[in-house]
Formats: C-alpha cells, sequence, structure tokens
C-alpha cells in the first residue's frame, strides 16, 4: 500500500475524533474527522456508520505498524473539481490587467466629469 492509492473498506467503529477502517487488503486505518468531508462535522455518527462500505484513499501509511490514514475528503474534492477561471486576465491573448490599464485614464475623467456637475 502506497499514499495516494484508492482503496475499499468497512467502518468498523466510530470515535468522535474519526472512522476506524478495516481495508480489503487486510491492513485497518482511521479516517479523521478533518478528511471525511469537506466543512464543518457537527456530529460524526450522522455522516458514517459501523459496517458502512467507503471508498477511501491513503494519505499516509506507517510501514511499522501497518496502519494507514485514510481520506474520504480527498476523493470528493477530485469528484467535483472546477477549473479556475481569473476574471481579469485571459490565458490565450497573455494580456492580464493591461485592458484595465488602458481604460484607467478614461474612467478617471469620467469620474471627475461627473463630479464637476454636482
Amino acid at each position: 500500500m502506497k499514499i495516494g492509492d484508492k482503496i475499499t473498506g468497512t467502518i468498523t467503529g466510530i470515535k468522535p475524533y474519526g472512522a476506524f477502517v478495516a481495508l480489503e487488503n487486510g491492513t485497518t486505518g482511521l479516517i479523521h474527522i478533518s478528511e471525511i468531508k469537506t466543512g464543518y462535522i457537527d456530529n460524526i455518527y450522522n455522516v458514517l456508520s459501523v459496517g458502512q462500505e467507503v471508498l477511501v484513499q491513503v494519505v499516509d501509511f506507517d510501514e511499522y505498524s501497518q496502519k494507514a490514514s485514510l481520506s474520504t475528503r480527498t476523493l470528493e474534492e477530485e469528484k467535483h473539481y472546477f477549473p479556475h477561471h481569473h476574471r481579469f486576465s485571459n490565458n490565450r491573448c497573455k494580456i492580464g490587467f493591461k485592458p484595465l490599464a488602458d481604460a484607467l485614464s478614461g474612467w478617471t475623467k469620467e469620474g471627475l466629469d461627473f463630479l464637476k456637475k454636482e
């Protein structure tokens, strides 16, 4: 088992700080409460239950104790990935903030003219 592996397991116990998982390869691991899902979890018992089968991703593995730190949150984030859109730049044109700089003098004049009218 290595970091990044995705593996199925069964929840064998739940504590306020996380859930213990028996993995299909015979090892055990813990899904810390912060790795269950994105956002705040008020009550872990409302999210997971003993006997529930889960797909997890290995975020750390201790070769000495053969115990894994697991995450379902990383899989959730992977599934709901949204590309980042930049409002003021265009990657194809490579212009960045240049259009804003070019328009600044016109906006300044327009603002001053407006203030003079009042």
